[in-house]
This record gives C-alpha cells, structure tokens and sequence, in this order.
C-alpha cells in the first residue's frame, strides 16, 4: 500500500494531469480537437468532389490531386512529425501543425483555381503530419499513468463522432459553398491552439541522451519518400494522357523511393528501421493492410462522387450515406477485437474482407435515381460488418507482431502504408476504369465505370483476406512475452487508422492491456 501511495505521490510531483481535474478534461479537448481537424478534412473533401470540379473547371486528374495533394505529405511526414514533437516539445509541433494547417485551409479555401487548391491541399498535409502523432502522444504523456487508458479511450470515441459529422458537415456546408469545408478550419484551430497554449503542459523525449537537433532527424528519408510517392503518383494519375511527367515522375519515383530504403538501411535514427519488417507477422499483416486500403481508398473516392453525379443525391444525402458505417464501427469493433483475442486473429482478418467485397459489389445496385433503402443501405451495411470485422484484429496483429521497442513505429508504418495504400488506389483506378479528362461528368460514362471499380475493389479485399487466411498466425498475439510496465514508453504514432480515420479503440485497449500486464 505504502508503495502504490509512494507511486502515486512520484507521479504527482512529475505534474500529472487527472480525468476529473478540470486541467484534464482541458488536455483532453485540446487534443481532440487538433485531431479532429485532419478526421473531419478526411471525409468532407469527397463530398465536395462534385461541386469542385464544377465550379473549377477541373478534369479528373485535377480532383485526384485534390485528394491525393493531402495524403501524400500526410503518409510522408507523419513519423518525421512524431519525432520532431519528442525533439522540440510535443505541444510545441502540435499548436505549429494546428497553425500550418489553418493557414493552409485559408489557402484552399480562397483558392480560385484547382492548381492553388491542390498546392493548398499539400501544405494542408504537412500541417496534419505535424499535429496527429502529438494529439495522441500529449495524452499518454500528460496523463497519469491509472487515467492515460481512460483518457485514450475518451480520445478514442470522441474521434470516431468527429469522422461521422464530417460528412454530414461537409455535405450541409457544400450545399451553401463548398469553399467553407476549409474555412471552417480557421475558428476550429484558433480555439485549439488557445486551450493547447494555456491548459497543455509540454513534454517531449525525455530518455534521449543528448539533444540531436535537426541534424539527428531523418530529413533525407523523408523527403526521399515524398518524392518517390510523389513521382510514382503522378506517373499513375497522368497514365495515358501522352505527357512527358509519365515516365520522368514513374523514374524519379521509382529511384527516390530505392535511395530511400539505401537511406534507411545506414541512418543511424532512421524514420523507418527495416528490421521491424524481419517479422513475418508483421510483414504479412502490413501486405493485408495494403490491399485492403487501397481497394476502400479507390472505390469510396468514387462512391460519393457517384451518388451526386449518376444518382442525382444531393451533397448532403451522399455526405450522410456513409454514416451507418461509421456507427457500426464504434459498436462493432471493439467486440470483433474481443473474438480475435480470443480464438486468434486469422479467421477475422479471412472473413472480414470477404464481408466487404460482398459489400463493395453490392454497390452495383446504385445507379440513375437509387433508392437509399434498397439501393445502397444494404452494400453500406455489409461492408460496415465485414470492416468492423477487419480492422481492430488487423491494428491488434501489427501491434503484437513488432518488438515492444519498436511499438510506436510499427503503428505509424502500418498507418503509413494504409495511406499511401489509398494514395496509390486513387491514382492509378480512374485510369484502369476509363474515368480520365472530363468522363465523370457524363453520368452513364460514370456508372459503368463504377461498376469496374466495385469489381476491382472487390478483388483487392479478396486478395487481402486469402492472404490472412494463409499467413497469419492465431498466436501471433500471444507469442511475445509481456514486458515490464512502462509508463514513459515513447509512442508518438499510435494513432491507428481505419478506413474512417477513427482510431479503433479496442485494438488500443488490447495492446495498452498487454503492456501493463
């Protein structure tokens, strides 16, 4: 008793903060609400799709780079964002992200021609890869050790409502003016960086023994991998268009991202250490992750666009069309977390895929004029089934399958991989369904060339589960011995994705669970 009380009182003098203190729930909001911006802005951009193109004259490549701008610097830079805040202060790069990403937002917002709206987009990027690794990581450092699982999963559900009133805000907003998707960011993040400036105590890495600075930060890998994504990008998004930026983007791409794997081999603080990748498990879990990724970043690019343009919805309806399968993954997950604990996570990550192909060609049924109920509820609640299925074993088997050393990162590369995942999908699947120039404006051009998309998704979600059905181990889980608490474990990058960006909380539950065993 003496020294749990001894515990408490040491943890205290390091200026804790509680979840009844009043400073907590401050901690607590601040975080919330820096990484609410990048799950709202995830979800609302695809609503507005339509009305951008109209309004900007824009072709198809235009609104591919308006989705892909931002997730490219996203992918690229967020594990460079988690290191920078253990650097320099978490709550210093996390108020600096807030700030770069509201100025970006005024840029895409004021933007008057797709080419600044897709230079505002990157930059917004940038902002998101600086902010999102330190809105988890104030709350596992500011927190008291007994509260942090509590504050985790608060941060957890709050996030999940956030990404299901983005569409629902972005399809209401574009209905008045599809500009205000980004200027509503300015009031959020000047509310976010005022509660973060007063009531967020600073922390950073305090297990570094000496501070490296700038110098000690894998720069080069990073800009390495933004060019490679970059190159190979745009080589895809361009694919048949005759222009020169094809097979110089593919060959800068293609050498950018082997220079990055050279990179990464000697750094000696690399933003990528290969060795995580010497786990089968974790490989085979990453190559699963991939495909399902891209088949939901592909298709569900195209899903709202197709509601508006064959459909005839009207922002707000495709908006909010969606929203059942965000329910189902609050209640839903964290139960199908449970299943993979306890009979293995292999059965889950077979079958959860191949719920959600099912799902995708269910979207087969919505064409000119679909009935909500009858036309597309049915293929959003199937898929919402199958990837409430997929997703909390999947982060769980990426968690266990990585050294406990190396815990944070594999979170983030798994993250990472998701996103250039969806990068990649919404780049090169425009071209293989002949939806390029001005096609998507047409709604029967649009509709068939959906129809392949649901196809093609579909074989990419059947590819992911064979692979789980083959190679993943039902004691993956259990096969690591559990290691001592830790209450200082550096974890920058836990925020683990979902289709939705909504962290599934009980794939969280679980790891912190074995952690503190």
């Amino acid at each position: 008793m003496v020294e749990v009380e001894d515990t408490r009182a040491e943890a205290g003098d390091r200026g804790f903060v509680r979840m009844g203190e009043p400073r907590g729930r401050w901690v607590l909001l601040a975080s919330i609400l820096g990484s609410s911006l990048v799950m709202i802005d995830a979800t609302v951009v695809n609503v507005a799709l339509a009305a951008i193109g109209r309004d900007l004259d824009s072709d198809m490549a235009g609104l591919q780079w308006t989705v892909n701008g931002y997730t490219l610097t996203l992918a690229s830079f967020i594990l460079l964002g988690g290191a920078l805040g253990d650097e320099y202060g978490r709550r210093r790069v996390f108020v600096v992200g807030i700030v770069w990403f509201a100025l970006a937002s005024v840029l895409c917002g004021l933007a008057p021609s797709i080419e600044l709206l897709v230079a505002g987009r990157v930059l917004q990027g940038v902002g998101g890869a600086l902010l999102t690794p330190g809105s988890l990581a104030i709350i596992s450092a500011s927190f008291h050790p007994d509260d942090r699982g509590k504050a985790i999963g608060a941060w957890s559900g709050l996030g999940g409502i956030a990404a299901a009133v983005g569409p629902f805000l972005g399809g209401w907003l574009v209905m008045v003016d599809w500009h205000l998707i980004f200027l509503v960011n300015v009031p959020l993040s000047a509310i976010a960086v005022a509660v973060a400036l007063r009531h967020v105590p600073e922390s950073r890495d305090e297990q570094q023994e000496v501070v490296r600075g700038l110098a000690g930060l894998d720069l080069a890998g990073a800009a390495l991998g933004a060019i490679g994504l970059g190159g190979v990008t745009a080589a895809l998004i361009q694919a048949g268009s005759g222009s020169l930026l094809v097979p110089v983007g593919g060959v800068v791409g293609v050498v950018a991202l082997v220079a990055f794997v050279l990179v990464e081999r000697r750094e000696r603080h690399p933003m990528l250490p290969l060795d995580i990748f010497a786990s089968r498990q974790f490989t085979v879990a990453n190559v699963a992750t991939f495909a399902v990724y891209a088949a939901l970043g592909g298709v569900l690019f195209l899903l709202v666009v197709h509601l508006q343009v064959v459909s005839g919805y009207t922002p707000l309806a495709a908006g909010t069309a969606l929203l059942p399968l965000t329910a189902l993954m609050l209640l839903l997950s964290s139960r199908a977390g449970a299943l993979s604990q306890r009979i293995g996570p292999r059965l889950p990550m077979a079958a959860g895929p191949l719920v959600c192909a099912v799902g995708m060609l269910l979207f087969l049924r919505i064409g000119r004029d679909a009935s909500y109920l009858l036309d597309v509820l049915p293929g959003v609640v199937v898929f919402g089934l199958g990837l409430s299925l997929t997703v909390a074993p999947l982060t769980t088997t990426v968690l266990a399958a990585a050294d406990e050393r190396h815990a944070g990162v594999a979170s983030g590369v798994n993250n990472a991989v998701a996103r250039a995942a969806g990068l990649l999908a919404v780049a090169v699947l425009p071209a293989l369904i002949g939806l390029t120039g001005e096609a998507y404006r047409d709604p029967a051009a649009f509709d068939v060339a959906f129809g392949r998309a649901a196809w093609i998704g579909a074989g990419l979600l059947a590819a992911g589960g064979l692979v789980s059905a083959l190679w993943i181990s039902n004691d993956v889980v259990a096969r690591r011995p559990a290691p001592a608490p830790d209450h200082t474990h550096r974890d920058p990058d836990e925020c683990v994705h979902c289709a939705l960006d909504a962290p599934p909380l009980a794939a969280r539950r679980q790891h912190r669970s074995r952690r503190a065993a």
